[in-house]
């Protein structure tokens, strides 16, 4: 164990994401990544030599993601639960990438954080606060919606420098919070619906909006996750333009053109 709270080594699994280029510590109980910060990372137009905020960074899946697609970049996290805080920075240095990460709530961002960054990456808890609560703290946390959207909206515009592009992936249902939360600061924005299945309602949705822009808003053809009808036995169903991000560290910059 590294601290008083904080993961042991016996509570974590090893997961290797990006076809081995990546490799994380997760929890065995908790909150694990899946493909949402993967495609996050993918649709961030991040460049060589540009900084980067992740809200709510977790373990530090989306960020590190990111980190392997595009070197040279200036990384920071934010999280509020202290023990995935620690996790992001122990998953940063087994891979060699510089990432700070700071231990804090959005809605009172830490002053480390008051300066401007190029990109403002975030994938906000999607869950309602309804029903039972998961026995699992740190899960319950990071997937049950405790802060209004627009909330993670406004912290990402003021982080922003001018020019600057927020990326987000989200929950369908959170889209008209999103858009009406954008204005005046924020534009230029555009929507990528993530299909699980072809001809199957989009259940999430990636945004991307620029500080100061000032081009129409535009919805874009859906990128459609898994081939098939449905879910066909234990085998890997994923489409050719998913496999391309979740394996081999694809972006998604020829859909948002």
């Amino acid at each position: 164990m590294t601290g008083a709270g904080l993961f042991a080594d016996s509570d974590l699994t090893d997961d290797a994401f990006l076809m081995g280029r990546l490799h994380l510590w997760q929890p065995i109980r908790g909150y694990r990544a899946a493909s949402d910060p993967v495609l996050l990372a993918a649709a961030c137009p991040a460049r060589s030599g540009q900084s980067v905020l992740d809200l709510g960074c977790g373990a530090g899946t989306a960020a590190l993601c990111l980190g392997v697609r595009v070197s040279g970049l200036t990384l920071h996290g934010l999280e509020l639960q202290p023990d995935y805080a620690d996790l992001a920075r122990r998953n940063a240095a087994r891979n060699g990438l510089a990432m700070i990460v700071h231990d804090g709530d959005l809605a009172a961002m830490p002053a480390a954080l008051k300066t401007g960054f190029d990109h403002v990456i975030a994938n906000p808890p999607y869950y309602l606060r309804t029903g039972f609560p998961s026995p699992v703290a740190g899960r319950d946390t990071a997937l049950r919606a405790e802060t209004p959207l627009a909330v993670w909206v406004d912290a990402a515009a003021r982080r922003l420098t001018p020019g600057g592009w927020l990326t987000m992936i989200f929950g369908t249902d959170g889209l008209p919070e999103v858009l009406a939360a954008l204005p005046p600061r924020l534009g230029s924005a555009a929507v990528l619906p993530l299909c699980p299945r072809a001809g199957k309602p989009a259940l999430r949705c990636l945004l991307r909006a620029r500080k100061g822009g000032r081009g129409a808003f535009r919805l874009l053809p859906p990128l459609v996750l898994h081939d098939g009808a449905a879910h066909a036995g234990d085998r890997d169903s994923h489409s050719p333009h998913a496999q391309a991000i979740l394996r081999n560290a694809a972006d998604l910059s020829g859909w948002f053109g």
